[in-house]
């Protein structure tokens, strides 16, 4: 029985030494590359692309694809599904990144291309471009002639909207697939694949007993998601490891707001921005300066935006509110940032609602509170910004409602994302002008401002 028992422990021991050991052999390979998948069935999420149903994913299966381009923020699978492709395609697979090549390497890619494909066949090499919105114009143009020709099937990735950032000739000749954010359910998914099938992992006692303050922290990028469950499952030496969220956020720093102040971001936010001043509604107003305010945006561009938006959005209904975004156009070059966040908001409040007190104040820091603690949501599509066709074809700014088309300039659309609605930032003073202003949201908002 002693033997028996030895043997056990022994073996059990060994396991224990060699998962060790491979993963310090592996140790500088981040958990979401150890456990990439290899296969579509294997891949997690954009089931609108690569499900049953998706477009993408008959294509991959048939082997016949277009030269296509991946947008999608980061740690949504871009890279992987090109390797998928080259896998399951059986092409050759050539990569570049758009950050240490030039023309010269590109060029030298496609010579090698054309020497093992063939011209105009189906098994054509691929190359991959990753970050290829870096790539500039002159680069792009030198792969022109290897997709139009077909020595090459290209696919670009890019977190950037490519209406901006690749060149019209290059666009036309590929194909877009947009990348979501990953959902609840396929970040879950991923945890608990990684549990199941990492060597290391699976030789750790490991109980996932809470998962909300992972999943907040990745912001729909499952890269992040894994390296910071990889973090905190090594910061801990002993067995059992229980995940909970008050240990997730006693090992992780805190969240940073997704933001690019030249990209998408900046133009969707700014949007969302002024339909949300537009719409009278001080909440969404509030919540979208915080994110540009978080995200590090420039406060003078806000500021002009504000003095745009008070002549054309209010104009002789209230006089007063060009006055006001001028003087708060000339306080923000004066005091700079972060001071700047206190008037910016009570601009934007006025311009909704058209108050003035300290009550801005609190509702700025109750909206930044609100950012940092619940991340990046997404805009809703309703709010974002449309200037190309293809934008307007993924349906931005589709069903937005024009707030003066309506009775009193007024629409009771809900301005905030799905997970804030009915949020509100900014109650009103105990003061005789904010009470006006109670009146004024309480006979559009009802049952917002009811108390």
């Amino acid at each position: 029985m002693e033997c028996t028992n030895f043997c056990r422990n022994a073996r059990a021991a060994l396991t224990r030494v060699s998962a060790y050991l491979s993963y310090f052999y592996t140790m500088n390979e981040p958990l979401a590359e150890r456990i990439r998948p290899k296969t579509l069935e294997e891949f997690i999420s954009q089931h609108h692309l690569v499900g049953s149903e998706g477009a993408l994913g008959q294509h991959i299966r048939k082997g016949i694809l277009p030269s296509l381009i991946f947008w999608g923020p980061p740690g949504t699978g871009k890279t992987t599904l090109a390797q998928i492709i080259a896998n399951e395609s059986g092409r050759p697979f050539y990569t570049l990144s758009a950050i240490s090549s030039g023309v010269k390497d590109v060029r030298e890619v496609i010579e090698k291309a054309k020497q093992s494909g063939g011209l105009f066949t189906t098994r054509n090499p691929i190359l991959f471009i990753d970050e290829i919105h870096r790539f500039s114009k002159s680069q792009q143009d030198s792969l022109l002639g290897a997709v139009e020709k077909g020595w090459v099937t290209l696919i670009g990735a890019t977190t950037e909207n490519p209406s901006f950032e690749v060149i019209p000739a290059l666009l036309s000749r590929c194909q877009v697939y947009v990348l979501n954010p990953f959902g609840k359910n396929d970040l879950e998914a991923l945890l608990r694949r990684a549990m199941e099938q990492d060597t290391y992992l699976k030789s750790r006692n490991i109980e996932l007993r809470e998962t909300e303050a992972l999943l907040r922290l990745s912001g729909g990028d499952g890269r992040k998601l894994l390296n910071t469950f990889e973090l905190v499952v090594n910061s801990e030496e002993k067995d059992p490891v229980t995940i909970t969220d008050a240990l997730v956020l006693s090992k992780v720093q805190k969240n940073t707001v997704l933001y690019d102040k030249t990209g998408e971001q900046h133009y969707d936010i700014i949007s969302a921005f002024i339909k949300s001043v537009r719409g009278s509604d001080p909440n969404a107003a509030v919540y979208w300066l915080a994110r540009m305010i978080e995200g590090g945006e420039d406060v003078k561009f806000i500021a002009r935006r504000m003095l745009i938006l008070a002549s054309e959005d209010i104009g002789l209904a209230n006089p007063t509110a060009l006055v006001i975004a001028n003087s708060t156009f000339q306080a923000v070059n004066t005091i700079g940032y972060p001071e700047a966040r206190i008037v910016l908001s009570q601009c934007a409040i006025y311009l909704a609602t058209s108050p003035k007190s300290n009550a801005s104040y609190l509702a700025i820091n109750r909206a930044l509170a609100s950012v940092r603690d619940t991340g990046d949501l997404s805009v809703p599509l309703a709010l974002r910004n449309a200037p190309t066709k293809l934008m307007k074809d993924l349906g931005y700014g589709e069903d937005y409602q024009y707030a003066h088309d309506h009775p009193q300039n007024f629409v009771a659309a809900e301005f905030l994302p799905e997970a804030l609605s009915g949020t509100c930032f900014y109650q009103p003073g105990n003061n005789a002008r904010e009470h006006g202003i109670r009146d004024f949201l309480k006979a559009r908002w009802k049952d917002k401002y009811s108390k």
